[in-house]
């Protein structure tokens, strides 16, 4: 196989939960131009017709679905109508959550309900969406599943990290339960992604912000299409021995030895 087609995705069928949002939509793009038929998921189904509509607009593959990653028989009918349009499902990136949607307050001041929310979003929405789509995965000889995690998962940063280092060691269970069916799971940790939302929850201005920009010793921050590198590699051929592995993507923010 040629270096480069190793990273195409032609004849695969992907799922894209918060296609919607900023990171959501590059990856939804980037996964389409590398071949792949994609479906767009979201809470709001005309806003993720909308997403695909300008896919297919280009020349893409894609369809927009509704689903409620919280809840079983909704992201069982998500998968469903991926397999009824395109035939099966090969990829699944679990990149929805809450973020900034929370409120800034303190975990020890954070209703319960919120906590309750975070992480039914943020970690039981991707072990939903995993189970529904793992029997067309197996039925195609494997495919991927990428949780989008977060540098935040590795820092002090209240129910958000919390929720993403729960994404991490579901990611590394995931991996061991259904790597026997060839199918490999996989977490990307973004950043400080230069987009709307990742402003609003932690802004310019923010101390906060300042001493995490001051301690990376590479790229400061970048857009979410800087992510696209990781999602390739890891939904492709090229990435077919990566498992149970949850990759930074921060310019050195976070180092694990």
């Amino acid at each position: 196989m040629h270096t480069l087609d190793r990273f195409r995705l032609d004849d695969k069928v992907a799922i894209v939960t918060g296609g919607c949002g900023a990171i959501g939509q590059v990856f939804a793009r980037a996964l389409a131009e590398a071949g792949a038929a994609v479906v767009v998921t979201g809470t709001n189904g005309d806003t993720a017709e909308g997403v695909a509509d300008a896919l297919v607009k280009d020349g893409l593959r894609a369809i927009g679905v509704q689903v409620d990653i919280t809840d079983r028989e909704s992201t069982e009918a998500m998968a469903a109508r991926a397999v009824d349009a395109f035939g099966g499902i090969d990829i699944l990136v679990n990149n929805a959550a809450l973020m900034s949607e929370i409120p800034r307050i303190d975990l020890l001041d954070l209703p319960s309900e919120w906590f309750d929310k975070v992480m039914r979003v943020n970690v039981l929405g991707a072990v939903h969406c995993s189970a529904a789509v793992k029997a067309s995965m197996a039925g195609r000889g494997g495919g991927r599943i990428i949780n989008v995690v977060s540098a935040g998962a590795f820092q002090p940063g209240g129910i958000y990290g919390a929720s993403k280092l729960a994404l991490v060691s579901v990611t590394a269970t995931l991996a061991q339960r259904l790597g026997p069916q060839g199918i490999n799971v996989n977490a990307i940790a973004p950043g400080l992604v230069d987009n709307e939302p990742g402003m609003k929850s932690l802004p310019a201005d923010h101390p906060v912000r300042a001493a995490f920009v001051s301690a990376i010793p590479g790229k400061k921050q970048a857009p979410a299409d800087d992510l696209v590198g990781a999602l390739l590699l890891l939904s492709s051929p090229a990435g077919s021995w990566i498992n149970g592995q949850t990759i930074s993507v921060d310019g050195g923010f976070v180092m694990r030895l």
